[in-house]
């Protein structure tokens, strides 16, 4: 593929934004599992779900047929605050790695939140709001999903309940205090005041939390508080679904201008970055009119996909979440408080993990140090500071690219960069200061988490 005629950078006219969302389960032969109740493991209707969740994201949660979603007028409004967000050609990595390739990416970071998870918060807070809602509650692991869910309460006027994992509360004040300035209520987790985070920290003193805890917490304010309800930022099929606006217009930039892409690389935690990126392209190749290597790239030191396992398991900690269908390190499974970023969910997105066990996409992991390398790379390149997750997916396509050195081979590549690392600089500190150690479990650590998994016999 010829680039001589590709904009460095390439933006869509604002007319140009997808009008709705896409469905890729309605492409899918192998639908994802269903959620199962945690009382009686049968599958969940809208109505066991909707005093969890708002009713209409109870119904997209659950469409496996509708392969496009209309977005509302009103979300369509807000999006063009940021969006279309710009694909540009990242001609400067290219030539540091003197490769034949030709690399693209994705920014969805030009937003006061930082990251893509505007892209469902908005949604999520619109739904609430349209039900009559006094507020929401959720949680946060590196910030990003509490951030971006407070911009949008405060747009709707909802109050916001966010519950932050202990460790990233503790390293990254600064997107605490962003989202008390949009008005979200901040509470690090575990904490004293729940019933399931007393009851983590009687059985864990001293631990620096995980999204599993958060949730649990969330979740036991929501269902106990009148006019609230809850709201999550990854895994789930409504958040995958909202987040296709990503792949949409990467597809449309594509189109316009020619671009092919042979890879297609996203940053996993809990996959809805990565699936919102391939949405549109993973349709192609399921319904067999394109070809794509698909990359989910996660960290060494939380690897549900390279080596977790397929089962269903409980989405949080406490055990008051639905039970998924997905790959898992099990649900009382923590990272190390050394794991810088976010990705440090225990599983993975049920739509993807099917897909996954279907050959559809394959999966790599990282250390951090090699992803801060790449972060620093990019950053002095391409002039963008990347955040700790995004740069999961700059280090598979460095990666990539110099294979395309080592063998002559001129592919197109494309990553999602979900963000910036503005608010990630205690990080960038260690790694600067060469104090950034790395951290992959083992066999051992693994089975501890891999004991919490219920024995589910459908």
């Amino acid at each position: 593929m010829s680039t001589q005629n590709t904009p460095y950078k390439i933006y869509l006219e604002e007319n140009e934004i997808p009008k709705v969302w896409y469905n890729v389960r309605a492409d899918m032969k192998n639908k994802p599992a269903p959620l199962l109740n945690p009382g009686t493991l049968q599958p969940m209707s809208a109505d066991d779900l909707s005093p969890v969740f708002c009713r209409e994201l109870c119904e997209q949660e659950l469409n496996n047929t509708d392969r496009e979603i209309p977005i509302p007028q009103e979300i369509q409004d807000f999006y063009k605050m940021y969006r279309p967000s710009p694909l540009t050609h990242a001609v400067f990595l290219e030539k540091a790695l003197d490769t034949p390739a030709h690399i693209y990416y994705k920014f969805e970071g030009n937003n006061t939140s930082g990251s893509h998870k505007l892209n469902s918060a908005i949604a999520q807070a619109y739904y609430a709001k349209k039900q009559g809602l006094k507020g929401i509650t959720t949680e946060t692991g590196a910030g990003q999903w509490g951030t971006a869910m407070a911009m949008a309460c405060s747009f709707f006027g909802l109050d916001c309940k966010v519950y932050m994992v202990k460790v990233s509360y503790e390293q990254k004040p600064f997107r605490r205090e962003v989202m008390r300035t949009y008005g979200a209520e901040v509470t690090p987790s575990p904490s004293d005041t729940t019933q399931v985070g007393r009851k983590l920290l009687a059985e864990h003193p001293g631990t620096t939390g995980s999204l599993g805890c958060a949730i649990s917490e969330a979740v036991e304010v929501a269902v106990s508080t009148e006019g609230y309800r809850y709201v999550l930022g990854s895994v789930l099929n409504q958040v995958l679904l909202h987040q296709s606006v990503i792949g949409l217009e990467t597809k449309t930039a594509c189109d316009k201008y020619g671009i092919k892409p042979d890879v297609i690389i996203g940053c996993a935690g809990g996959g809805s970055n990565l699936g919102g990126l391939i949405a549109p392209f993973m349709g192609e190749k399921l319904r067999g009119e394109a070809d794509y290597d698909i990359i989910a790239v996660e960290p060494a030191s939380c690897p549900s996909f390279t080596r977790g396992i397929y089962a269903y398991d409980f989405c949080d900690t406490g055990l008051v979440c639905p039970l998924a269908k997905m790959y898992t390190l099990g649900h009382d499974f923590i990272p190390s408080p050394n794991h810088a970023g976010g990705l440090r969910y225990h599983g993975m997105s049920p739509v993807l993990s099917q897909l996954y066990a279907d050959g559809y996409m394959r999966a790599v992991s990282a250390e951090q140090t090699s992803v801060f390398a790449a972060a620093e790379l990019f950053a002095r390149t391409e002039g963008t500071l990347p955040a700790p997750e995004s740069s999961h997916a700059i280090r598979a396509a460095i990666d990539e690219a110099i294979k395309c050195r080592e063998t002559g081979e001129e592919k197109t590549i494309i990553f999602g960069l979900t963000g910036t690392g503005y608010y990630d600089l205690v990080a960038y500190q260690q790694f600067n200061d060469k104090t950034m150690t790395d951290y992959i479990p083992t066999d051992a650590d693994l089975e501890k988490g891999f004991a919490s998994i219920p024995k589910v016999d459908l």
